[in-house]
């Protein structure tokens, strides 16, 4: 699917709007805004995929492709964190590891907070599995997430 524009739904297991920016087939960005934008779809199979993750579903949204425009070593960051099975946490030096960064290393910390924070797709990239950083996900989204996710 090559397609680009604003697509957005109202998910009642979350209790929140999720839109997507899409460009190109490759999802941008991702936000929870209180209502559907008059502006955005709400027809995308993309959509559809977050509401089959959220029925159940694991593997559906590390398959859609996403698009990370950011310095390498927060890029990498992400792009591992996207490899985090669902329910599965960990912890930001954990993360740090897995990127090929040394957490002990001056600044690797706030580089992992920071990609964390600037997470442009949450949901593709779940930094709601991060256990002690917050990421872009709101933090009663990424509670509710969670809760999926383990129960």
């Amino acid at each position: 699917m090559k397609d680009a524009g604003v697509y957005a739904r109202e998910l009642e297991s979350i209790g929140r709007v999720v839109q997507l920016g899409i460009v190109g087939g490759q999802v941008i960005s991702v936000s929870f805004p209180d209502a559907v934008p008059e502006d955005a779809s709400v027809a995308h199979d993309y959509l559809d995929a977050v509401d089959a993750y959220l029925a159940g579903e694991r593997e559906g949204l590390t398959e859609i492709s996403i698009a990370l425009t950011m310095p390498t070593d927060k890029r990498r960051v992400l792009e591992t964190l996207r490899e985090i099975p669902s329910g599965r946490t960990v912890t930001i030096d954990r993360l740090a590891s897995f990127a090929g960064l040394d957490p002990a290393e001056d600044g690797v910390r706030e580089t992992v907070q920071d990609a964390l924070r600037e997470n442009p797709v949450p949901l593709f990239v779940p930094d709601h599995r991060v256990r002690d950083g917050q990421g872009a996900t709101p933090s009663s989204i990424a509670a509710a997430l969670r809760r999926h996710e383990n129960g």
